[in-house]
């Protein structure tokens, strides 16, 4: 007798539209025994203000800079930016397999809070609001730029994903070119727009709405769900209900339903394995440069490495650096257990 295809317990491929690129689910592995590396548990007891943290208001940083005292979110620029305005232009190129080319840029610090102790997920919805507020101007004045083609805001989130401080706090890197990811969803985008006449995640995200299956949490602006091509086990995408291509555009409303639905999804990732959830997180928005991007709309991305428990990580080696990303639990059941969390902070309780 001939089993039927069960995308919850046989192997299969699953195509991201967004990049045309594919991702390899293994839902069957999920009942393997764990022999591999767990990570040492993270410390919660962080003091509220940490002289040696070269982040908390008033201490000194590289180079002899003082913070000011903030009392809420404060930006500047990176003492050690990958990118510089003053670099000169040129370009290398002796044939087609060796060229090179100039980039600059700006990078910024954006620290979200001056408590050194607080992460978005207990930060209050005032003060995650102001972060919404800042993202949003520095996407605008530094877009006003006519150097600078793309504005990528991110956080990396916890040592696992590579943070040096624990202290509240993303960045900012504005370049003159689009970088690759954003390239990719730039081609692709404007590829189904011109297609289809209308965003392709607008349309993605009324396929979700009326499946059911992967959305994790919404609100009457902000839909918080499991891509269905999702790479990471626990991955995320945070995606407008309107058509919105960067974040000044959005109305106050929405920036207040933003801040809401960023501290519900944050607070259940924590809950998950009752730990402070390591992540990358980053907007994708229209090119800062002039001319039509209406194929474009506004979508934060989330990639968290946590697996099977606050000390068990993914790692991409082997198969996903060589040939194809792969997963073992399916989105749909990730969003479940998103689903199922509590909306109050395991540390409140």
């Amino acid at each position: 007798m001939t089993v039927p295809f069960d995308p919850a317990e046989h192997p299969h491929r699953r195509r991201n539209p967004l990049t045309g690129e594919w991702v390899l689910v293994s839902p069957h592995r999920m009942r393997r025994p764990w022999q591999g590396q767990t990570e040492a548990a993270p410390s919660h007891s962080l003091p509220e203000y940490d002289p040696s943290c070269y982040l908390c208001p008033g201490n000194e940083r590289a180079g002899g800079q003082v913070n000011p005292a903030y009392p809420h979110t404060f930006v500047f620029d990176n003492d050690f930016a990958a990118l510089r305005n003053d670099t000169p232009d040129g370009t290398l190129q002796k044939n087609r397999l060796f060229q090179s080319q100039a980039e600059t840029g700006v990078c910024r610090v954006v620290c979200f809070s001056p408590r050194h102790d607080l992460t978005l997920a207990r930060m209050d919805l005032p003060d995650i609001r102001r972060v919404v507020n800042l993202w949003s101007e520095q996407v605008e004045e530094l877009s006003r730029d006519e150097q600078i083609g793309y504005v990528q805001l991110f956080e990396n989130r916890g040592a696992m994903m590579g943070s040096s401080n624990p202290h509240p706090h993303g960045q900012v890197w504005a370049t003159r070119r689009i970088p690759t990811e954003p390239a990719k969803e730039h081609r692709v985008q404007r590829a189904y727009f011109e297609c289809e006449g209308a965003p392709l995640l607008i349309d993605y995200l009324i396929a979700e709405l009326t499946a059911e299956e992967r959305v994790v949490i919404e609100n009457e602006d902000w839909v918080a769900l499991v891509p269905f091509w999702a790479v990471w086990p626990f991955e995320t995408i945070l995606l407008p209900r309107l058509h919105r291509q960067h974040l000044p555009e959005l109305s106050p409303a929405e920036r207040n339903s933003l801040a809401d639905l960023l501290k519900r999804l944050l607070t259940r990732y924590d809950n998950l394995f009752e730990t402070s959830f390591p992540y990358s997180m980053g907007w994708h928005g229209r090119p800062a440069s002039a001319g039509d991007h209406a194929h474009w709309q506004l979508h934060a991305h989330f990639y968290p490495p946590l697996l099977r428990s606050a000390t068990i990580r993914k790692f991409m080696v082997g198969y996903e650096m060589l040939a194809t990303p792969q997963r073992d639990l399916t989105p749909e059941q990730a969003a479940q257990r998103l689903r199922m969390q509590s909306e109050t902070h395991y540390l409140d309780r």
